[in-house]
């Protein structure tokens, strides 16, 4: 079978990949050369040299993403809920040659909690919309991220952004219908056919969450695109909700554990002092 053959085997295809023997997995993409058009907006902004870095790409589709950034060093868990995708993003890995760098898996951005690893580079690109619980996502993530984060989301229209008071009086709702205040709209049914569509955040609300979740927006290289780096002085906002992220991600138990058991090793440890 040659790989025209493997190609169409393996279709449908959203991400159009220009493979190292020149063939196109998506050469009819409705939004044209996507998402290559993207990545040319990023390229730059991200280190040519990634070597020794981990990176995590979160809805990875069929990789193309993950390989542009395995090709630059760094080792890449690329990650998805669609088997479909995976099978494919294995399949183009292989055509690179690039296997020993990517690997794959089939998960949620909500078990990201459970994984016992950080990265130094998260790209976290056209999946924020889809999710129910977006904030938790963003929240997540900042605890695994070391660098940079790589953000793009759907929109609402407008790009306005002004200043966010320390405090605001209950009775003074009013501000909130103002263009620039931090809000997301809420698409209860399809949204281009897609039940899965279910937010639309606007500019200030981008910046306002990503901020509380410990990001700066460093760079917008394009529309819908923010670059970020962890900002220790904003990591202050993650520490008022410790306990409820914990029950939130199911790991609320092995912190209770691990309080019990540090308590019981402290009275056994006291104990043994008292009797010498």
């Amino acid at each position: 079978m040659d790989i025209q053959q493997e190609i169409e085997q393996l279709g449908p295809w959203f991400h159009n990949i220009h493979l190292p023997g020149g063939e196109q997995t998506a050469p009819s993409h409705f939004l044209g050369d996507f998402p290559a058009f993207k990545w040319q907006q990023l390229e730059q902004l991200i280190p040519a040299d990634l070597s020794g870095c981990n990176v995590l790409d979160i809805g990875c589709n069929a990789g193309f993403y993950s390989i542009e950034l395995a090709k630059r060093g760094a080792h890449v868990l690329g990650i998805d809920v669609d088997p479909h995708y995976l099978k494919q993003a294995a399949w183009v890995a292989k055509q690179f040659g690039l296997e020993d760098r990517v690997e794959l898996r089939q998960m949620q951005v909500y078990d990201v909690a459970r994984l016992d690893r950080e990265f130094d580079l998260i790209w976290y690109m056209g999946v924020l919309y889809h999710l129910r619980y977006p904030l938790l996502s963003l929240d997540i993530l900042a605890q695994k991220a070391r660098n940079l984060l790589v953000f793009q989301t759907l929109t609402m229209p407008g790009d306005e952004a002004g200043e966010v008071p320390e405090d605001f009086g209950i009775n003074d709702r009013q501000r909130m219908l103002e263009p620039s205040w931090p809000k997301m709209a809420f698409i209860e049914k399809k949204m281009a056919g897609d039940l899965t569509n279910w937010w639309a955040p606007n500019h200030a609300a981008i910046e306002a969450m990503l901020r509380t979740c410990g990001f700066k927006v460093v760079q917008r290289p394009g529309h819908e695109l923010y670059v970020c780096e962890v900002d220790p002085q904003l990591r202050q906002y993650q520490q008022w909700n410790q306990s409820e992220y914990l029950s939130a991600v199911g790991l609320a138990w092995q912190e209770a554990v691990k309080e019990k058991v540090g308590t019981k090793n402290n009275y056994m440890v006291s104990g043994a002092r008292e009797q010498h």
